[in-house]
């Protein structure tokens, strides 16, 4: 690769940069604060983690964010179908019988259009359907109560797991990548009687 000479303006603009900077002290920052204990030897620390007895628990790391996320929630339900099937189903290896995609709606829009989705694909003896519901725009306007990203990928759950459409639901997972991964939902029915 072949260096070029920097021209007038770059030397320009280099100058007003190093006009603004200030020379970092770096005995300021290598040196421990006065109120620091000084370092133990070796043989007090040997001689201390030989005297616990037993080992200390691992900590959990806390987080502020109260509610678990959603593939956590997807994770902690047991699997209501076949165990067979539900392997297949998460490879993507069985193919979903309808479709909706839900992008761009609001949460007014969407509401009514799966529950009519839901209901009429189990008159109809379907199995297994595909709900689309895209994984969100980045919303959070930096205000003080955080915004969910993903507002449909979080609420279409909530609502196949209440009436009406809790007793029609069997399963619900995530999609394989192949069918829209986390932005998608494969929804298994239970039989029509």
């Amino acid at each position: 690769m072949k260096r070029r000479r920097l021209n007038n303006d770059d030397l320009d603009l280099w100058r007003r940069v190093t006009d603004r900077t200030e020379r970092l002290d770096l005995k300021s920052l290598f040196t421990p604060p006065i109120d620091a204990p000084a370092p133990a030897p070796p043989a007090i620390r040997r001689a201390k983690l030989a005297v616990q007895s037993k080992p200390m628990p691992p900590t959990k790391a806390r987080t502020n964010d109260l509610s678990p996320s959603l593939q956590d929630q997807m994770r902690g339900t047991s699997v209501q179908m076949d165990q067979k099937a539900f392997g297949k189903l998460k490879r993507g290896k069985l193919r979903p019988e309808g479709r909706l995609d839900l992008h761009g709606m609001t949460l007014e829009q969407a509401h009514p259009k799966l529950t009519g989705f839901i209901l009429n694909a189990h008159t109809r003896g379907k199995r297994l359907v595909l709900v689309i519901t895209g994984k969100g725009k980045q919303r959070d306007d930096g205000g003080p109560i955080p915004v969910r990203y993903g507002v449909l990928r979080h609420q279409v759950p909530q609502w196949l797991s209440m009436p009406p459409l809790k007793s029609v639901v069997l399963q619900i997972t995530p999609a394989h990548i192949s069918h829209g991964g986390t932005g998608a939902y494969y929804i298994y029915l239970r039989r029509h009687r």
